[in-house]
């Protein structure tokens, strides 16, 4: 049985109080919500804060609602909430997509899209227990000196494995982000950076207090796609996120398209609206966008999936999406 260590948890009354405490107790301290990825890690030992906040019951990190032509979700809503809330399903079907297929329905019911945003990259050679990681050696991001997935590098790069970043940016959507200097927005495009260890731009003494996302303008269509060994609980071997902005007579006039789980962070595929602007979804533009994702995507040897057959299913995946949009 894996046994967690002793903490003490703190449950505050509102954000200021939280950020006070994560400020105070800085260097010991992690936030959290539902709980879903750290207290497994906690388990194996990943992590071993003096002391947890807890986020969940935050009134300024709740609701889903229209302000000002965005779309407003608190950061401490359900994925489960997320996944069946009218105004998702309205105007970005796309995320509630993403949010029905992260994990299983008991887990989506305490996971938070701030938790899901904010999760900790993965790696076959990092989430193991304590045991199994100090007889292999420990590795780069946790105890060790050595990546195991790159010999000689000394950069960390461990998974992103998140489905929901890829239709916020997708989606030209920003997060809400509070410290003890104050409130920052920030573009979900920049949010991620390519470090393994910490692959996002916050502070550890910060929180995620919202993401904002522009309503879509008419004729915008969106697709979420998500590979994985089974259709529950399996973390992504790849996800997509395409979002196409169509006129009247069916030609496509903007294409965005994000992928994640090849690297440690998620991104935006270049030059496929080259093949596509202009035209309409035709099995050849299709075809032509397909093949340019295919050759800009190299998945990492860090998941027990052979890379060849990872990136093999991209213009898959590719091809599934902008048929469900040319639909």
């Amino acid at each position: 049985m894996l046994r967690l260590h002793p903490y003490i948890y703190h449950r505050p009354a509102d954000l200021d109080a939280a950020l006070e405490l994560l400020d105070r107790h800085a260097g010991d301290v992690l936030p959290i919500a539902g709980g879903t990825d750290l207290v497994p890690n906690m388990k194996h030992k990943l992590f071993t804060p003096g002391h947890l906040v807890a986020l969940s019951r935050l009134d300024e990190l709740k609701g889903i609602e229209v302000v000002d032509q965005r779309l407003r979700v608190g950061a401490a809503e359900s994925l489960h909430a997320i996944s069946g809330h009218p105004a998702i399903l309205e105007h970005v079907p796309a995320l509630a997509t993403a949010c029905s297929e992260v994990s299983s329905p008991q887990l989506r019911r305490m996971g938070t899209i701030g938790g899901n945003i904010c999760l900790d990259t993965r790696c076959t050679y990092y989430n193991q227990t304590l045991f199994w990681r100090k007889a292999l050696g420990y590795c780069l991001k946790k105890d060790g000196e050595i990546c195991h997935v790159v010999p000689g590098g000394t950069r960390c790069v461990a998974a992103h494995s998140a489905d929901t970043p890829p239709v916020l940016m997708s989606l030209d959507a920003s997060v809400e982000i509070a410290g003890t200097a104050g409130v920052r927005t920030l573009p979900v495009s920049n949010l991620f950076t390519s470090d393994g260890i910490w692959n996002r731009r916050m502070e550890s003494n910060e929180v995620l207090v919202a993401v904002h996302i522009p309503l879509p303008e008419p004729g915008l269509r969106m697709s979420f796609q998500k590979l994985r060994p089974r259709a529950s609980i399996d973390f992504p071997l790849l996800n997509l996120a395409v979002a196409a902005r169509m006129d009247d007579e069916g030609l496509v006039t903007e294409l965005r398209m994000a992928m994640s789980a090849l690297g440690s962070y998620p991104r935006r595929v270049g030059k496929v609206e080259e093949a596509a602007v202009g035209n309409p979804l035709t099995p050849s533009v299709i075809d032509a966008v397909a093949e340019q994702a295919f050759r800009q995507c190299h998945p990492l040897e860090n998941i027990i999936v052979d890379t060849d057959w990872r990136r093999a299913m991209v213009p898959v995946l590719v091809r599934r999406a902008l048929k469900e949009i040319a639909a």
